[in-house]
């Protein structure tokens, strides 16, 4: 296709040519950035390769498994794929794990008992968590089984606080999480260095300590991950980073070894562990997700980065900001109304390849304290690797924007979420006009 044949079908789709002309500046700028991220994406597509030609991964890890999953060949070495890249001494990659917040409950249940302490050094937890720590009642939570819980607050800067988080630390604290990610909150995000800083200052005062790390939306941004700065578990989803857009379900653990058999007996049976669990047929994406998912983040990263561009030169509130450096792939962009929020997620929901002709709208969804809206026309349900919007509508009104299993797409997705705030009168064409 020419250039006009290009502009024709951007046409088609909705895409102005003001809008079109903005994002083609915007990306011109940001040559040098991608070219820093393919080079991340090279290195950990090789580090994928070699753990699974290490771990001799054979047509046979692809076999139907049913029933008790004794033996599942598949399963096993997938998690010896898992443990190899993350450089840990185990993993647990379980589809019966259904989401992050289950992989992260999980861990947290198997690893704590009545009358230990949990801390969270980080401020308050992403909103999910909230439920199962037990700051907000729930049937099953931590607090009914007599774990206690503490956080340390952030600094004005959203930083670690250091001498707060000392003296929070007691002889009950028996587990520290670290979310890695900002979830719903306009903090920054935190980079693999500045969490391998904490758990060393943590170590140093109670190595006895876990260090768990919350490490969704997180893997593979970076060359290392929490578990090579001495976190004990590392923990996330398979239907955002490492599921690569392929897996259909699934959760992993990964991290030393009692702490992982702790995780197993806890998901199916004391006695059990990980001797059970049937991989019922989905090894062949867990496996193809994982191999695809560092180039599939590289674009996500991308768009994150556009994204936080376009936005910035219109004046509006982003975090990380345009230059920053990335430490996961989630983009919040503060639009200061309801309105901007609905009209950012109605444009990535018409941007989607599933349910483009839909139209999201604020709902009460469960686990959250607010009204939320989420835009996803996704392959997978609720995956968060694919492209989607979603944010709380309350205060700051800020909509997080993350994934995109194609830099292409995920560019497309951007302009028309800049479409839809263009078509609703919450910016001007002429604010887009005076920055080309």
């Amino acid at each position: 296709m020419n250039k006009t044949d290009t502009q024709q079908i951007y046409e088609q789709l909705g895409i102005s040519g003001e809008v079109r002309a903005y994002g083609q500046k915007t990306e011109e700028r940001l040559k040098e950035r991608f070219r820093r991220f393919d080079e991340t994406a090279e290195y950990n597509q090789l580090k994928v390769l070699r753990a699974m030609q290490e771990n001799r991964v054979s047509e046979g890890c692809f076999n139907y498994a049913s029933g008790y999953g004794y033996n599942d060949l598949g399963r096993d070495t997938l998690e010896a794929v898992y443990a190899s890249t993350f450089h840990t001494e185990d993993a647990l990659v379980r589809p019966q794990i259904t989401c992050g917040t289950h992989a992260l409950s999980l861990a947290l249940s198997a690893n704590l008992r009545p009358g230990d302490e949990l801390l969270s050094p980080a401020g308050k937890p992403y909103d999910t968590l909230e439920e199962v720590i037990g700051i907000r009642p729930s049937r099953g939570s931590l607090a009914e089984y007599g774990v206690s819980y503490r956080q340390v607050e952030l600094s004005e800067e959203g930083r670690f606080d250091y001498p707060a988080i000392e003296r929070a630390l007691n002889k009950r604290t028996k587990l520290v999480t670290i979310q890695r990610s900002k979830g719903y909150q306009t903090r920054p995000s935190y980079s693999v260095e500045e969490i391998g800083e904490l758990i060393a200052f943590i170590k140093e005062r109670r190595p006895d300590v876990i260090c768990m790390v919350d490490n969704c939306y997180g893997e593979f941004v970076d060359r290392i991950e929490p578990s090579d700065v001495g976190a004990d578990m590392i923990v996330g989803s398979l239907i955002k980073n490492p599921g690569g857009g392929l897996a259909p379900v699934g959760g992993y653990i990964a991290g030393k070894r009692e702490l992982v058999e702790n995780c197993a007996c806890r998901l199916t049976s004391p006695g059990l562990g990980k001797e059970v669990g049937a991989s019922l047929g989905v090894m062949q994406s867990f496996y193809q997700g994982f191999f695809l998912a560092p180039v599939v983040v590289c674009g996500a990263l991308k768009g994150a980065v556009f994204a936080a561009n376009i936005y910035e030169n219109l004046g509006f509130s982003v975090i990380p900001d345009g230059a920053e450096p990335r430490h996961d792939i989630i983009q919040a962009v503060t639009l200061n109304s309801p309105e901007g929020v609905i009209a950012f997620c109605k444009g990535i929901q018409a941007a989607a390849p599933v349910d483009s002709y839909v139209t999201p709208e604020p709902w009460a969804m469960p686990g959250y304290d607010s009204d939320v809206i989420m835009a996803a026309g996704a392959f997978v349900q609720g995956s968060s690797i694919e492209l989607s919007a979603d944010g709380p509508i309350k205060p700051p009104y800020a909509v997080y924007f993350q994934g995109g299993l194609t830099w292409i797409h995920a560019k497309f997705g951007i302009l028309k979420s800049l479409q839809s705030l263009v078509d609703a009168g919450v910016i001007s064409v002429d604010k887009i006009r005076r920055n080309l």
